[in-house]
């Protein structure tokens, strides 16, 4: 029996749209990229992007455990000496809320082009209304 390799003509790929509210970042991450890498169809190839497009709306609105609002840091360099900037996860769903859940979840995707271009199919917006009603996206329920 051959190996089966999904060709652009066999992917086919839907829209979800996911309520973040009061959901537990990590959770909430790990889910996402496994519907964006399409590690849930039967198809699944880990060369082929084949996943489907996240809409994730309400994304000021996560939780997480413990102390990690105050403890949690994201760090970032501006390319000059002493450039470090540092930021609490408090601070960054005040300023940057969309950057918290995408950070998240890139950071479990490949580190490599296939993993830059998954990541063009993930929409992350603050509040409820977000610009792809067209799509027609459908409410993604969660399993935790």
């Amino acid at each position: 029996m051959k190996t089966f390799s999904p060709k652009p003509e066999d992917i086919t790929r839907e829209w979800f749209v996911v309520d973040a509210e009061d959901q537990i970042l990590g959770r909430l991450a790990t889910q996402i990229a496994h519907r964006l890498r399409g590690k849930h169809k039967p198809e699944f190839a880990p060369h082929v992007d084949n996943g489907d497009f996240i809409v994730v709306v309400n994304c000021e609105k996560i939780k997480v455990t413990g102390k990690k609002m105050e403890d949690k840091m994201y760090y970032r360099h501006t390319g000059f000496p002493g450039g470090l900037k540092e930021a609490n996860l408090e601070t960054m769903l005040e300023k940057k809320p969309e950057d918290v859940i995408r950070k998240a979840v890139q950071g479990m995707l490949p580190k490599n082009r296939l993993g830059r271009a998954i990541m063009k199919k993930l929409k992350i917006y603050v509040g409820t209304e977000h610009p792809h009603a067209a799509q027609n996206p459908q409410p993604l329920e969660l399993k935790y």
